[in-house]
């Protein structure tokens, strides 16, 4: 991909002290105009930087909630237009500005924004406008923050050896925003954006408070279960009675909890309809369990065709069935096992105190 750069503005974010109590400021270093872009030493250090943003995968709905790249779209009330979202038109008029002192003016409300969230740190930021000529006339606006890197050195001569370099940075973990989003080459959404952000802090996109992201699958998965259940609880158990009253606030503190035990209210049948309903829609929704400390991982579509949760002498057994096993890294005597017959196991647990 071949990128022009119409504008450029270069801005250092400085944060004296910590919490509530830090003083944070900005600096705007220079507007660059597309030639004196390309006469630059920024042109040296972003090389390639706009290609690899643009290529980065997303998942529409991220496999995890820490997905480091996501997909936002600009919030706006049924019946309005884009216009309605401040972000929007922030965005738009950057990546419209006619003139460097439009797009610095854009860039400075955009910096001012940043660092006013609550968790940012020092660094660089780079607010660029620039053209995928190959597909598009319009412009694509990108922000880029470069955090200091501590303990950076130069090598200089034999005499010092090295020398410390203050305020260094480098593209290496950069945070990244992206519009508008490019789902396939050739093909835009001015609605949405790509946001990635490598660390766990999620203030590189808290600054931009009417963009929305689209849901992770295990919130999308939380959300199918907690509806089904609810419904199972309506149906089954009478309005304010002891059992509704307990079973939702079982399901309350299900809810909220990050690791879960085993509830035994539905049936292996209930729960492989459910199942399937979350399956149609997302084949590729993972099942993972951890029985005292073994971890089993494997296709939510899984449970109940070769996957079996049983239980016997108030203990629980999971059981796999496979056309073969494999043994990676570690050895094992267990590698030149004779599998057992499956009653002969199931009789040994049962007499097994």
């Amino acid at each position: 991909m071949d990128f022009t750069i119409q504008h450029l503005s270069f801005y250092l974010i400085q944060v004296d002290g910590k919490g509530e109590d830090a003083d944070k400021h900005y600096k705007h270093f220079q507007t660059l105009s597309s030639d004196q872009y390309e006469e630059s030493h920024l042109k040296t250090f972003l090389d390639g930087e706009l290609t690899k943003i643009v290529k980065r995968k997303v998942d529409r709905h991220a496999k995890s909630e820490s997905a480091p790249t996501k997909i936002g779209r600009f919030i706006v009330e049924p019946g309005h237009e884009l216009t309605s979202n401040p972000n929007y038109n922030l965005f738009h008029k950057t990546r419209f500005a006619e003139d460097k002192e439009t797009f610095r003016e854009a860039c400075d409300q955009i910096v001012q924004m940043y660092i006013e969230t609550s968790a940012i740190r020092g660094g660089a930021l780079v607010v660029a406008t620039a053209k995928l000529t190959k597909f598009f006339d319009d412009p694509f606006v990108f922000i880029m923050k470069c955090d200091f890197e501590p303990k950076v050195a130069r090598i200089t001569d034999a005499s010092t050896l090295i020398h410390n370099v203050e305020m260094a940075i480098t593209t290496k973990n950069m945070k990244s925003i992206q519009y508008p989003y490019m789902p396939e080459e050739g093909m835009m959404d001015s609605a949405e954006l790509k946001i990635h952000q490598a660390s766990h802090a999620r203030y590189f996109e808290d600054f931009l408070k009417w963009v929305e992201y689209e849901k992770s699958m295990p919130e999308i998965v939380k959300s199918q279960v907690y509806g089904m259940v609810k419904e199972h609880i309506e149906e089954t158990y009478v309005e304010e009675s002891d059992e509704r009253v307990e079973f939702e606030q079982a399901m309350e503190e299900w809810a909220i909890s990050p690791k879960r035990e085993l509830q035994e209210r539905f049936s292996t049948e209930e729960v492989v309809e459910a199942a399937s309903h979350i399956v149609e829609h997302s084949p590729e929704v993972e099942l993972k369990v951890k029985l005292d400390h073994v971890s089993v991982k494997a296709l939510l579509s899984d449970f109940g065709d070769s996957i079996h949760l049983a239980k016997v002498n108030g203990k629980y057994i999971l059981m796999i069935e496979s056309e073969s096993v494999m043994f990676e890294k570690g050895f094992s005597p267990l590698e030149f096992l004779k599998p057992d017959d499956l009653h002969d196991v199931i009789q040994r647990i049962e007499t097994k105190e």
